[in-house]
């Protein structure tokens, strides 16, 4: 096993710190060796979306990604979402809208919603996006869909998700 000397990434505002062998995912460095064990193991292929972080606000496959890739950097987990014991507003929303069920997905969900807000922020088209030149993008039904359709939910609690998204989106640009 080829390990390397300590190595440190930034995990929800916390560093932390592993001796881990270079070719371990960052998922598995932060279930199996940093017990955050939120972030969920899916289909281990970056298919599904179970495993979605941010890496500096952008949304990854954490399944997907050498966590030797991303020592100093600022990781946050769905464990980093909230602070001071209160809810991050989408996942208030994901409560109030039933944007859940067996709860297995909602981790990514929740991430990948936050990080896709920060896309919509920055004026990042989708693949759906009619006008590639209007930076102020407008998250319509379909935008929505397209922008979260990397992250499945086996239980089919896809319109609550949506709802739960919709409204957190809906605040964010009114406020």
């Amino acid at each position: 096993m080829q390990r390397g000397p300590d190595m440190q990434w930034i995990i929800n505002g916390l560093v932390r710190e592993a001796d881990i062998d270079f070719r371990t995912s960052l998922l598995d460095l932060l279930r199996e060796h940093l017990e955050l064990t939120g972030t969920k193991k899916g289909c281990n292929q970056g298919a599904c979306g179970a495993c979605t972080v941010l890496v500096d606000g952008e949304r990854i496959n954490a399944c997907l990604a050498l966590a030797v890739q991303y020592q100093d950097r600022s990781i946050t987990t769905v464990e980093g979402l909230g602070h001071d014991d209160e809810l991050h507003p989408v996942q208030q929303a994901f409560v109030e809208h039933d944007g859940f069920q067996c709860g297995y997905c909602t981790p990514g969900q929740l991430c990948s919603a936050v990080g896709m807000a920060g896309e919509l922020k920055r004026g990042m088209p989708s693949a759906v996006t009619v006008d590639l030149v209007n930076t102020d993008i407008v998250p319509s039904h379909d935008e929505l869909r397209e922008r979260m359709s990397g992250n499945l939910c086996r239980c089919g609690a896809y319109n609550g998700i949506a709802a739960a998204i919709a409204s957190t989106l809906a605040t964010e640009v009114s406020s």
